[in-house]
């Protein structure tokens, strides 16, 4: 079973708009990871980023390919994407995780950015095993909603007790598809994958600043938020309106376009086919 969200145009918007992508660190671990096990010194060649979305992460992989190719189901998600692509090298195809249009033996690289945990997981990892050549790499990574925010002046625990709450509402409306925590399908799949060269890394922090509209933003693109709007809509809204409002007076600021540091906690399994 795979699960379909995030299609529509108007959430493919917001998802360009707000969604954040790997720190340059993390991608950078991922193509050291790469070279330090592949079996020649030779360019790289294809990388394949499933469940692109509108492609924030894509073109993070641009620089290090001579070709990369995006892939989703949703044809709004790759519009968006094809619209903001920034490199001559990145094309995007309409496919399922588990379908990918590629030969067998032909890419160096497979990641799946925030995108894994729609999976179905013990199909879309065969298929990424087909594609892969030897030597080739997987890389899933993601990142925890255990996120905080700072500002001068302001007493970080009540901003980040702000933020458990939020987050707390919208537990209810999480997909039960996710189960309690994204993160035991990664594990899981890095228990479970048979090559003998693997990783696993977490407690990677992403630190960026960000208007706090962008936060509250990104929060609202999240599909427990979606959920909540779609079936309780003024619910949904107060609660956005609340959260802004509640941080806003504990940074002692009038407006929301007011800039946070956020910190973002990513975790990431990177395998080495043989």
């Amino acid at each position: 079973m795979s699960v379909r969200l995030f299609e529509g145009k108007a959430h493919a918007q917001s998802y360009w708009k707000y969604r954040i992508s790997p720190s340059q660190e993390i991608i950078d671990m991922i193509i050291n990871f790469l070279h330090k096990h592949r079996s020649s010194p030779q360019e790289l060649e294809l990388a394949v980023d499933v469940g692109c979305g509108s492609g924030q992460g894509t073109v993070l992989l641009a620089p290090h390919f001579t070709r990369v190719v995006g892939t989703d189901v949703s044809p709004a998600q790759l519009e968006m994407a094809t619209q903001h692509a920034t490199a001559h090298n990145i094309t995007y195809r309409e496919s399922p995780a588990e379908q990918l249009p590629l030969e067998d033996a032909s890419v160096d690289l497979v990641t799946a950015m925030s995108a894994f945990h729609w999976f179905d997981h013990a199909h879309f990892l065969q298929e990424a095993d087909r594609v892969l050549k030897p030597r080739g790499c997987l890389a899933l990574l993601n990142y925890t909603l255990d996120m905080e925010l700072s500002y001068p002046d302001a007493d970080a625990d009540t901003l980040n007790a702000i933020c458990k709450e939020l987050f707390a509402a919208l537990t209810p409306y999480r997909n039960p598809y996710l189960g309690a925590t994204s993160m035991d399908f990664y594990k899981k799949a890095y228990d479970t994958i048979t090559y003998s060269i693997k990783e696993w890394h977490e407690s990677m922090w992403l630190k960026k600043t960000v208007p706090l509209s962008s936060f509250i933003g990104m929060i609202e693109s999240f599909s427990p938020y979606q959920a909540m709007l779609q079936q309780h809509p003024e619910k949904a809204k107060h609660l956005s309106h609340d959260i802004t409002h509640r941080l806003m007076k504990t940074m002692g600021v009038s407006s929301p376009d007011t800039e946070v540091l956020m910190s973002v906690r990513y975790y990431c399994m990177l395998a080495c086919k043989p």
